[in-house]
């Protein structure tokens, strides 16, 4: 596996339950730690002195600045300054929705291509919104059910009217609104990438007709039947009717750049798995491929997370002409993560374990969105200090919402 991205200059962590957080400067900027200097300026706004310069975070309302220490850092001190923060928290706002939370019934929608922007389906309003069961419901049926499973053989399909929530996707009837929006693509072959192949497993060809912009060609879902569609979260914009410039996944659709295209991927994703976890108590997921083909282990560790860093090639290093000047950012609210790759032969003991066990709770994603969250994980994960990437035999990364 490769470096994908530059370890991070500035690191800060904090955790709002706790109260506390930790702060990792780099070497490159401060060879001890006695050269950097970290105060609160006011509240919500921390400020990190060092020798080239300083590095300001403006925090969350609410979240303060109460005492900083210095500690000694694990591993080869080399590697950073560490320091632990203690914080005074007011009472924290609720987590952002995912557009699976955020749909009503009654309301007028506007379904749009996240990769491009183009209109796909409009002004489509729902009378009843509901979620389905769980992924693994059907493998539990029989422990609940004292006569034969009545479900065998019968889909929950939406009639006119209804809007079907899954973990990662809605199911909506079809209208002619999309008959020039959306092609058709029939798929029969179920072989994944071997980057992919988690374990084998035997599994039945059937065809699986994808559903594409006609604008740009990008994977928007499936089509379940004649008359029934299946969109992904990862790869549609919903927006209100009634306010063309508002989006409900609240991102703009201007210019679609990589980086729009991943915050979009890594706010949609996060979102949905605090929502799962809170709902359900649900921690550990299987990212798979819409064949059942398991690509990540991800185990959500933890919901009530700031984060803020600095990218070192954003940096003002002391040759440059400003050495001094500051540079800021915004803390952000993020999950962490411990992930597997599936494709790592040397944890196929980890994989085994997970693919047997029940509690795991599968969440499936279109191809080429697993391929976009891995590089999104392993970016996180190498921009993180050397010793804070990996836990066991897991590696850790964090999501932004």
């Amino acid at each position: 596996m490769e470096e994908t991205a530059k370890q991070d200059l500035v690191f800060l962590e904090l955790r709002r339950k706790l109260q506390s957080g930790i702060l990792f400067v780099s070497s490159d900027i401060a060879r001890d730690g006695a050269d950097v200097k970290v105060e609160s300026k006011h509240d919500s706004l921390l400020n990190i002195q060092t020798a080239d310069g300083s590095y300001q975070v403006n925090l969350t309302p609410g979240v303060s600045l109460v005492e900083t220490s210095r500690q000694k850092s694990p591993g080869s001190s080399e590697h950073a300054s560490h320091f632990r923060l203690r914080l005074r928290v007011e009472p924290d706002s609720e987590a952002p929705c995912s557009v699976i939370g955020r749909l009503r019934v009654n309301v007028t929608y506007s379904f749009q291509c996240q990769s491009c922007g183009s209109m796909v389906l409009q002004d489509r309003a729902f009378g009843r919104v509901l979620p389905l069961p769980n992924g693994n419901w059907n493998a539990l049926v029989d422990d609940w059910c004292c006569h034969p499973d009545p479900f065998a053989n019968r889909k929950l399909l939406p009639q006119d009217g209804d809007c079907l929530l899954g973990d990662t996707f809605i199911l909506l009837a079809r209208d002619s609104s999309c008959e020039q929006t959306l092609t058709r693509e029939e798929n029969s072959s179920q072989k994944a990438s071997a980057e992919y192949v988690c374990v084998p497993q035997q599994k039945r060809v059937s065809k699986r007709v994808m559903l594409s912009c006609s604008s740009c060609s990008a994977v928007l879902g499936e089509e379940l039947s004649a008359e029934v569609l299946k969109f992904y979260i990862t790869e549609i914009l919903v927006k209100p009717g009634e306010d063309g410039g508002c989006d409900i996944t609240r991102l703009s659709l201007e210019p679609k750049s990589d980086s729009i295209r991943q915050r979009f991927l890594e706010q949609t994703l996060a979102s949905r798995l605090v929502e799962l976890s809170s709902a359900q108590s649900i921690f550990r997921f299987s990212i798979q491929t819409p064949d059942g083909t398991a690509v990540i282990l991800l185990w959500l560790l933890n919901t009530d997370t700031l984060v803020a860093s600095f990218p070192g090639k954003s940096f003002i290093s002391t040759g440059d002409v400003h050495p001094r000047e500051h540079q800021s950012c915004q803390a952000v609210q993020a999950v962490k993560v411990l992930y597997v790759l599936c494709s790592d032969s040397k944890l196929k003991d980890v994989v085994d374990v997970w693919e047997k066990d029940i509690s795991v709770h599968p969440l499936p994603l279109p191809h080429s969105s697993c391929e976009e969250l891995q590089k999104l994980l392993m970016s996180s994960t190498f921009r993180l200090p050397a010793f804070l990437r990996c836990m066991n035999s897991y590696q850790v990364a964090y999501m932004r919402m």
